[in-house]
């Protein structure tokens, strides 16, 4: 079985889409679970977590919704307002709503120090208290922050994504190390071998480089916390969901069975208790 832990969906728009620039002309358009399913009868995948690409309470959603039409939509990883005076009542009100998993904040576009503020930790903790994930999502230069967080808030369940957005274009990856080494000393931080395709030079797949990187994670987090995701549709940008998965695939193939089936859909099923 194969769960993909990161796909996005959105109806495009030039505007409120501004961070889809002029170069990024393959991902100028909708992206909705039509068009996913397509992958899902090719490369044998039974199901996805749709997760946030907007800020707003709408995307949210937008995402229960597609997931209420859609059963490959196994879980939602929504947006909420961390440093809301009603984040508690939103959180009561999703509670109902059992498809939401977790939230993200894009924290790449945030100033260092945003997770580390007060009123975002105490947000994070209260979705710990409701019993939600918390998808870190941010570049290698911001990932001190998240070392920090989760010394702060070392019982959350969080889940890096991207792998922490290793810079494969530069290849100065020794900060980055350091602190996925730190990150995964944390038995509760999991992390989404998803991204790497766009982190390099587009449409130029250096698979040395990325096997390499992800010699590292898996050195740092094992087989039981790492996690299959593609980051559809912006992995577009840098090769298609075919090749993706057949260079994964071609990697995970050192482990057993029941280890690459850990990779592909069980940790991702016990992470976000699908």
């Amino acid at each position: 079985m194969i769960i993909d832990s990161h796909v996005h969906f959105w109806k495009f728009d030039p505007i409120h889409d501004a961070w889809i620039k002029k170069d990024m002309t393959v991902i100028q358009k909708d992206f909705l679970p039509e068009d996913f399913s397509v992958y899902l009868n090719e490369n044998r995948i039974d199901g996805c977590i749709a997760v946030q690409a907007d800020q707003s309470d709408e995307e949210t959603e937008f995402l229960v919704n597609l997931a209420k039409e859609n059963p490959f939509i196994k879980g939602v990883v929504g947006w909420i307002d961390l440093t809301s005076d009603k984040l508690e009542q939103s959180l009561q009100n999703y509670q109902s709503e059992k498809i939401i998993k977790g939230f993200r904040h894009i924290t790449e576009g945030e100033e260092l120090g945003f997770l580390l503020q007060k009123n975002v930790l105490n947000g994070i903790a209260i979705l710990h208290q409701y019993g939600y994930t918390f998808d870190i999502l941010l570049r290698q230069n911001q990932l001190s922050d998240a070392v920090k967080l989760s010394e702060k808030l070392p019982n959350q369940p969080f889940i890096l994504d991207h792998c922490g957005k290793p810079d494969l274009k530069t290849n100065h990856l020794k900060d980055w190390k350091s602190n996925i080494s730190e990150l995964a000393k944390n038995p509760n931080i999991y992390c989404k071998i998803s991204g790497l395709l766009t982190q390099g030079n587009w449409n130029n797949i250096d698979e040395k480089t990325i096997f390499e990187t992800l010699d590292f994670v898996f050195s740092q987090f094992g087989i039981k916390r790492t996690v299959f995701g593609s980051d559809w549709p912006v992995m577009l940008l840098g090769g298609n969901y075919a090749l993706w998965l057949e260079l994964i695939s071609k990697y995970v193939s050192q482990f057993s069975k029941e280890e690459q089936q850990l990779f592909f859909s069980g940790n991702a099923v016990k992470f976000y208790k699908l």
